[in-house]
């Protein structure tokens, strides 16, 4: 197997990745609305329940419908992403499905029934259940969807900074040794947290949109307002929250995943003291020889804000690509051994993992049919013992074994670089336009009127989408070529596949999403077209009002 990992066809490698990349930003498009209406949704309807308004009522029923179209699309494209560790990177799968299982397993089996449960009463439990008990239920899908991100980003985290495990040599596996070190990493919390919240910025901008395109065609005007008001709150919070867990972010993914950092920020060559490039000139389309380079040109950046962000200390150290690949003083006044010496210490790690299976299997063997002599037999054992030392030495840098090259383990600069910036600087926007929309729709009557403001809050729900991808796209292509961040290349977790399966199921997928996603959102503008519908007790209350 090792001789197929380290002999994998780059074509293979390219299209799974590809494969995966394109059904991760399909799900994408429709999770973070699930979990951003969720919260819409829910505080509409404890609007009804406080004031037993038919007005409130109407509204919920309208946003849980649009919910309802969304949650649909995201379960689908859901299932065959976690089908694909099986198809296209079994190895992975192989070496990590008792950890990275678990927390999918109890995805599946706590949050999914939770969310199909309550989402069967939210939907068709209104004239069945009590208003109270309905309530519950509204809020108990959304807690549902949540619970359920936060076991997928558990999973996810796990492989940014694999915690909580060691690997046995006689199974080939790594195995779980604390639950609760997965579950409750640092890592996983802020991404849970950062995650999350962000959803519910995307969930406020869709709401804002939809309202202020009722204002435009002057159309449900008191339901565009109330629910512009309810989500400039969320979103104001939502966004001042994403910033907070952002900034926490930097610093985790500072201290587990240096590249990563240095990749966003284009960090050649680092240093204490560090700039937090504002502006610079980065080639979208080139990969940066950053063993040439300084620091990219006509560059422009904010004194010492990046070792804020990675150190919390404005003097502190950030390593630069070149850092990195060469080794680095750490923190703690140890050095972070060049990827040179990693690469060494993880083709020691192969080479006793094969001696170690050898005489395993060979000392198995004798003790079955009771051959050999017992100084032989002492010695191997003897052998073994320092084989498994030796493997706990160096198996933190087995994955280095796989790279050919240091150029390998530094990811695409320009994505990243560009990514990040379009995420923060999108988030900066949006604080202030939650700010603005929260201030018309309290404060003045003339939010109505405002016809240009309705159209920036319609050109702002495809860009907030696109700030929330650049988000996923940092996180994951700035751990390349990590499938397992320092302890499995993609090239060592694909398949033994061929590629052209991979090429005909990825042309596959991508007919298949793009018509799911067409198909949403032809469903949902039908909806909102259509608007909420008007109960008798509603018609009445307007009358009377």
């Amino acid at each position: 197997m090792i001789n197929f990992l380290l002999d994998a066809l780059p074509a293979t490698v390219d299209w799974s990745r590809a494969q995966f990349a394109l059904t991760a930003i399909y799900h994408w498009l429709f999770v973070p609305l699930t979990l951003g209406l969720a919260v819409i949704m829910g505080i509409v309807e404890t609007c009804y329940y406080r004031t037993r308004k038919a007005f409130w009522k109407d509204a919920a029923r309208f946003w849980q419908r649009l919910f309802g179209i969304n949650f649909a699309m995201g379960v689908a494209t859901g299932i065959i992403l976690e089908f694909e560790f099986g198809t296209n990177w079994s190895n992975y799968s192989w070496f990590v499905g008792d950890i990275f299982g678990a927390p999918l397993a109890i995805e599946g089996i706590v949050a999914f029934f939770m969310e199909s449960t309550f989402v069967a009463v939210m939907f068709f439990g209104w004239k069945k259940v009590s208003p109270g008990f309905h309530l519950a239920s509204t809020w108990l899908t959304g807690l549902g969807a949540t619970i359920s991100a936060w076991w997928i980003l558990v999973a996810n985290a796990w492989m940014q900074y694999p915690v909580g495990q060691t690997f046995n040599p006689d199974t080939m596996r790594f195995e779980m040794t604390s639950f609760w070190d997965v579950a409750l990493s640092p890592f996983a919390v802020d991404k849970f947290l950062h995650t999350v919240t962000s959803a519910w910025v995307i969930g406020a901008v869709f709401t804002v949109a939809v309202s202020c395109w009722y204002l435009w065609k002057k159309r449900e005007q008191k339901l565009a307002l109330a629910s512009i008001k309810i989500a400039s709150v969320v979103g104001i919070v939502a966004s001042l929250l994403a910033a907070l867990t952002g900034d926490n972010s930097a610093y985790m993914v500072s201290r587990v995943q240096p590249m990563k950092l240095a990749a966003m920020e284009a960090l050649y060559n680092g240093g204490t003291d560090q700039s937090l490039t504002a502006v610079a000139w980065v080639n979208p389309m080139k990969q940066p020889d950053y063993q040439q380079q300084a620091q990219p040109p006509m560059r422009i950046g904010l004194p010492n804000m990046l070792s804020i962000l990675a150190t919390h200390d404005p003097h502190g150290y950030v390593p630069g690509i070149n850092d990195i690949i060469k080794g680095y003083p750490k923190v703690d006044g140890t050095r972070e051994p060049s990827t040179r010496d990693k690469m060494a210490m993880g083709r020691r790690a192969i080479a006793a993992l094969k001696e170690y299976r050898t005489l395993s299997a060979g000392a198995a063997a004798a003790k079955s049919q009771k051959t050999g002599n017992v100084v032989a037999n002492t010695a191997s054992v003897h052998r073994i013992c320092q084989l498994k030392e030796e493997l706990r030495a160096t198996m933190s840098y087995y994955g280095y074994g796989f790279v050919k090259d240091p150029s390998q383990i530094v990811p695409y600069v320009p994505v990243n670089f560009w990514c990040f910036r379009i995420m923060v600087g999108m988030g900066c926007l949006f604080i202030l336009f939650f700010l603005a929309m929260g201030y018309l729709s309290f404060r003045t009557p003339k939010l109505p009127q405002q016809t240009w403001l309705h159209k920036v809050a319609l050109a702002l729900l495809p860009l907030a989408y696109i700030a929330s991808e650049c988000g996923w796209v940092v996180a994951e292509l700035g751990r390349q070529p990590w499938t397992i961040q320092d302890m499995l290349p993609t090239w060592a977790a694909i398949s033994d596949v061929q590629s052209s399966s991979v090429v005909l199921t990825f042309f596959i997928f991508l007919v298949l999403f793009t018509t799911m996603l067409a198909v949403e959102i032809s469903i949902l503008c039908k909806q909102i077209k259509r608007g909420p519908e008007h109960s008798d007790e509603n018609k009445a209350e307007g009358t009377n009002a």
